[in-house]
């Protein structure tokens, strides 16, 4: 499942940087193609964002620096 989930990650970045590549510098396109651009960048967008935060749920943080103590207090 999570490499699935990365697939889909991958590929939903892939078309958000395609399609408002398109949609922010294309000149021969008129406005009804910009604006379909412009929202399967932003599908991309936010299907990226989900799946980052899916594949990224759960992970411990290192607090190893959080729980930095001087070699005095370890005396104690």
């Amino acid at each position: 499942m999570r490499k699935m989930m990365a697939v889909v990650n991958v590929i939903a970045w892939m078309g958000f940087w395609a399609f408002g590549y398109i949609a922010l510098t294309s000149t021969e396109l008129d406005g009804r193609k910009i604006t379909i651009a412009a929202m399967l960048a932003g599908v991309g967008f936010l299907i990226g964002v989900y799946a980052y935060l899916k594949l990224s749920k759960g992970r411990p943080l290192n607090n190893d620096a959080m729980t930095f103590r001087h070699s005095e207090e370890e005396a104690k």
